[in-house]
């Protein structure tokens, strides 16, 4: 359902203040966590008007410049930050979090595939989506690059009650003609058709984007991986989005598919699915040479933690990605993943990068699921800081959420230390309201 703050703004499109305390990235920080980066303003307003923020600074500048129309949203002792971006993530694998006791391709074969072939429904794939999009935004989550079923209608539900909330979405069909059962599986030209359509309907339209979705490579036939080639060349401005190099098995099968290739990752690029606006999850056994290509390709990784960790695929070196010019961002990667919550996910991040020696700076984790995300999409220009002409998406964080949330952060007087609790210790009890173009979408009970 969506939240009564939903319902009562769009009774009365008022201009808004809302005061908080506010903590976002200007430029990227750096893995090492460059202060300088940040801002932090402790009492600050952030003006909002017809879905983008208008001004933002100290409540003492700002305050007596508010004209008598502007009512004042006092949320004092919260802190406001972008809204959480998600740059991997599947709707319809709802009911599969937490599956137990499988690797990658027998995860897919007995649970995965089994949960989709009920989005056939569209009333089944209308609740899922209203489903998942209420756990994004009750985790503060208000963009994400999302993969739907085989079934066109699974992507009309997701954008129907995305566009419904008034959010910005990336989403597209699965594209898959062989190695799944019948029931999910496409045909090159229908597959074609299709996406092409879906992308005449919902590409641009709203807050909408549309992502041409191969599942990942052993699933699509020559034939249809052609078809993805045309997809991509007739519509520039679409994204792309796949799976590359999560576990080893599938980089096996992958090779023994599409002979004759240098690597994975070079199977997408000869039909050119390697260009800009794609995004590829996982990647976590990428050489050198692919994450050059990448970077000079303009694609970028996703790095997904915990579902990496719960299927047992392996651990993505940050460092290694980051050397290489890779513009990261982070993915739940649901239900692979374990939590719809980036702040668990970011949490996850660090202990993954732990294991690596190299520490995970709560700046550059900060930056990773707002500012780095919103460039990782391509959508920096209008998502990821709260800087006035953007599009008013943010999410307020309650440092006190928890008895242990407010003993842990009230020992040092720095916000990027209670980012750092919040990441390591929050989770959506953490996240007060959501707002996305404006309007709030979510607010926690209490």
């Amino acid at each position: 359902m969506l939240t009564a703050c939903f319902h009562e703004y769009h009774r009365s499109m008022n201009v808004t203040a809302i005061r908080s305390s506010l903590l976002h990235c200007l430029r990227d920080p750096g893995l090492s966590g460059d202060a300088s980066a940040v801002e932090y303003l402790p009492d600050a307003i952030t003006l909002v008007r017809d879905g983008y923020i208008e001004n933002v600074g100290p409540a003492e500048a700002l305050l007596p410049t508010l004209g008598q129309g502007v009512s004042i949203d006092d949320q004092r002792g919260k802190i406001m930050v972008p809204g959480f971006i998600d740059t991997h993530v599947h709707y319809p694998q709802v009911d599969v979090i937490g599956a137990y006791g499988t690797q990658l391709l027998d995860w897919l074969s007995r649970y995965t595939f089994p949960a989709e072939t009920k989005f056939a429904d569209r009333a089944f794939a209308d609740t899922a989506a209203a489903f998942f999009l209420d756990r994004l935004l009750e985790n503060g989550t208000t963009t994400a690059s999302v993969f739907c079923t085989v079934h066109p209608q699974s992507v009309d539900a997701f954008f129907t009650a995305s566009e419904a909330r008034g959010l910005r979405m990336i989403a597209g069909k699965c594209l898959m003609d062989r190695h799944a059962p019948e029931a999910l599986m496409d045909t090159a030209e229908t597959g074609y058709r299709d996406t092409k359509l879906l992308i005449e309907r919902w590409h641009e339209h709203a807050r909408s984007l549309y992502a041409i979705t191969p599942r990942f490579a052993p699933t699509s036939t020559i034939a249809q991986m052609e078809k993805m080639k045309a997809l991509s060349h007739e519509h520039p401005t679409t994204y792309i989005q796949s799976h590359v190099a999560e576990n080893k098995a599938e980089i096996a099968w992958a090779a023994e598919l599409f002979p004759g290739h240098r690597s994975y990752l070079d199977i997408y690029d000869h039909y050119c699915l390697l260009r800009d606006k794609a995004i590829y999850g996982h990647c976590i056994y990428l050489d050198d040479a692919d994450r050059a290509r990448m970077t000079a390709a303009g694609a970028r990784p996703s790095f997904c933690p915990t579902s990496n960790l719960f299927i047992g695929s392996g651990l993505y070196d940050l460092k290694q990605a980051i050397a290489a010019g890779n513009v990261v961002g982070v993915g739940t990667d649901v239900g692979g993943g374990t939590s719809y919550s980036m702040l668990r996910t970011l949490g996850e991040a660090y202990k993954v990068q732990q294991l690596q020696g190299t520490s995970l700076s709560p700046a550059y984790a900060l930056y990773l699921a707002t500012l780095g995300g919103a460039k990782a999409l391509s959508l920096d220009d209008k998502l990821g800081s709260i800087a006035p002409g953007k599009e008013a998406d943010f999410a307020l964080l309650d440092p006190k959420a928890t008895p242990l949330l407010a003993r842990r952060t009230a020992v040092l007087d720095d916000p990027l230390d209670t980012f750092f609790a919040l990441m390591t210790l929050g989770d959506d009890r953490a996240v007060a309201a959501t707002y996305a173009n404006g309007v709030c979408v979510h607010s926690r009970p209490g």
